[in-house]
């Protein structure tokens, strides 16, 4: 039937006041194969409005927008019981911001200067329950926590964390593999597993997703200032 959406297409939706940017994008992924922009938005009233309507599985929104109308528009939508996910779409890394919309159930933040391809690779890996972010702004962030993670980490663990537990906890923001971060670290890839094991059950996640999110809200005492054997020069989806 003409006009039939294959059941396995995303259905994304994109939300910038900027009239060309989100024109463009929508043509982009348009030819994308999965891909389906089934609306594009100008507010995020609308978006909001739409959200509460439709079923979306990736919302991308401008940052441009504003923070505060970002950060009301993904609280709104997960009060409306939205399912899908955001994927944030940013062309400065404001920690602060950023960090909240990260906290308020963001699944990530693309860089606008980064080409097409990372942003089609981006929400395919968000689409898959990756949690996208740009290295450069993980250092920010990683920076700006240093003594807000020190206090939550007395709250949430019971002490600061350990110079091997911060150590993997680095690794795994970064992307990294247990193997290599194991390889890094000059311990084996079984004594990571049991590191990151104990982890989860003094944060209470299980997955390492959920365990950079903590790391990324100032969460957990991480320390930016050590260990950077291993670091890539690109960004890396955190997964």
């Amino acid at each position: 039937m003409e006009g039939q959406i294959h059941p396995k297409q995303l259905r994304l939706m994109i939300l910038s006041d900027q009239v060309l940017f989100r024109t463009s994008l929508a043509r982009l992924l348009a030819c994308e194969t999965g891909f389906n922009v089934i609306q594009e938005c100008g507010s995020s009233d609308e978006a909001l409005a739409y959200l509460k309507e439709s079923p979306v599985d990736i919302a991308l929104l401008d940052f441009i927008i504003g923070a505060d109308r970002v950060e009301h528009l993904i609280s709104s939508a997960h009060g409306d019981h939205y399912q899908g996910k955001f994927l944030i779409m940013a062309e400065s890394s404001d920690v602060d911001m950023l960090t909240a919309v990260l906290g308020l159930g963001a699944s990530g933040v693309f860089q606008k200067s980064e080409a097409p391809d990372r942003l089609v690779l981006a929400i395919r890996l968000v689409s898959a329950g990756a949690v996208w972010v740009d290295q450069n702004v993980i250092q920010l962030l990683a920076a700006n926590r240093i003594d807000s993670s020190n206090q939550s980490a007395n709250r949430k663990l019971g002490g600061r964390l350990g110079e091997q537990e911060a150590e993997v906890i680095r690794g795994v923001m970064q992307g990294l593999t247990t193997k290599t971060i194991g390889s890094n670290m000059g311990v084996s890839e079984g004594k990571v597993k049991n590191i990151l094991q104990g982890l989860f059950a003094r944060t209470g996640v299980r997955k390492r997703s959920q365990l950079v999110r903590l790391a990324l809200e100032g969460s957990l005492g991480t320390d930016s200032a050590h260990g950077t054997r291993g670091r890539s020069a690109n960004y890396q989806p955190i997964i």
